[in-house]
């Protein structure tokens, strides 16, 4: 009599599930650790700098949008691509060259395009492409050089005073400009570095390529609106000076008061609210996304 035995292998391997996630954490600890001090520090300018204080929502806005992106991220298959080790190279070299010239804007930018790297060589150019927008947002967490924040921040200082000026002079305001002194009958004001729109500058840049994703505007929509953040920050600025010089002109305790104060907040908030709208139109007519 014939008997057959079925043998079942029971198979030892480890779960691919699970080994990639240790991989995920391992390559992460290491991450971390290598820019650890470099973390640290650049924390320390957003809670410390006004003109770099946005920056502290970056890293979390980005971390939530690809969280809720994460059906399509996981769709795409994993195909690891050694090409990506060109990428993860280049930050090396950044971080490298950022920490022999001293240059904070080079070793910081180096953990955004390092991280692509590794997101491009352990996962794919696919999932890559799924995570590109969050990568792109965290590039705006860095702080520009010192060197480019001073030649920006000159011209913008003197630019608002001008402007102020003549727009004062328009409504019968008796005022003159000196540099980035704007002289009244009674008093003068200085606008000073922090009153020369490269805050909010900043601020709305970031704020409209959250506002085209948001949207799903089209490529044409999200840098048409890129573009004229700028000129919108610019503009909502000046309209800040040019209100403190008419209250001063009619009251100096109401435009060194309250309102000095208030107007830094309603800057924020009327440009925000006019790249909103400004959003909304370029969209209606460049279309969105499929």
């Amino acid at each position: 009599m014939n008997s057959s035995v079925a043998i079942k292998e029971v198979s030892g391997g480890p779960n691919p599930a699970v080994a990639g996630w240790l991989t995920i954490s391992l390559v992460t600890s290491l991450v971390i650790a290598l820019y650890a001090e470099i973390l640290a520090d650049l924390a320390v300018e957003w809670w410390s700098v006004p003109s770099s204080s946005y920056g502290i929502l970056i890293p979390p806005l980005a971390g939530y949008i690809a969280y809720m992106n994460r059906r399509a991220l996981f769709a795409v298959p994993a195909t690891p691509d050694l090409r990506g080790l060109c990428l993860t190279a280049s930050g090396c070299f950044f971080l490298i060259g950022g920490h022999l010239a001293a240059e904070f804007f080079l070793a910081r930018l180096s953990i955004v395009l390092l991280t692509a790297g590794l997101v491009w060589t352990f996962w794919g150019s696919g999932r890559l492409r799924q995570l590109m927008f969050p990568f792109v947002l965290l590039c705006t967490m860095v702080p520009l050089p010192a060197i480019v924040y001073n030649a920006v921040a000159v011209p913008l200082q003197l630019f608002a005073s001008e402007a102020a000026t003549y727009a004062a002079q328009a409504v019968g305001v008796s005022i003159y400009r000196q540099g980035n002194i704007i002289q009244l009958a009674n008093t003068s004001l200085g606008v000073a570095e922090a009153c020369s729109g490269l805050q909010s500058l900043s601020a709305l840049l970031v704020a409209s390529l959250i506002v085209g994703f948001v949207e799903n505007g089209s490529m044409l929509g999200r840098v048409l609106l890129f573009l004229l953040a700028a000129p919108l920050a610019i503009s909502v600025n000046v309209l800040r000076i040019t209100g403190t010089a008419i209250l001063a002109d009619y009251r100096l305790e109401f435009a060194l008061g309250f309102y000095h104060s208030f107007s830094g907040w309603l800057v924020f908030i009327v440009g925000f609210g006019g790249l909103w709208l400004l959003g909304k139109a370029i969209f209606r007519l460049t279309g969105r996304r499929a």
